[in-house]
């Protein structure tokens, strides 16, 4: 009788749809859930990044300046190099302070 009651437990607990495989389930789906949010955080971005660039100048402007280092006409661009101290800083991650002014 014994041995019948552990033949019928067997396929609950460890059988291909038991209480175990289930447990794992749960923990896989958790960490899919996880990421999935993380990259409809990413894809919000993105679509806003692009809504941006469709609609206006500005974005693009300020990409063109930040990534490429680009200046208007008219503008000068003056760079602050960094003393000794200020490069120790650097060394640190933060970044060599530049200033772009119009006139």
């Amino acid at each position: 009788m014994l041995l019948l009651l552990i033949a019928i437990q067997y396929p609950l607990w460890l059988g291909k749809g038991g209480w175990l495989k289930v447990y794992e389930m749960e923990k896989q789906l958790e960490l899919q859930q996880a990421k999935n949010s993380l990259l409809s955080l990413r894809n919000a971005k993105l679509t806003g990044d692009v809504k941006d660039l469709k609609e206006g100048t500005r974005a693009i402007e300020e990409r063109a300046r930040v990534e490429h280092g680009m200046i208007k006409e008219g503008e000068f661009f003056v760079q602050i190099l960094p003393s000794e101290k200020s490069a120790m800083n650097t060394a640190d991650g933060e970044k060599p302070s530049t200033i772009k002014n119009a006139q």
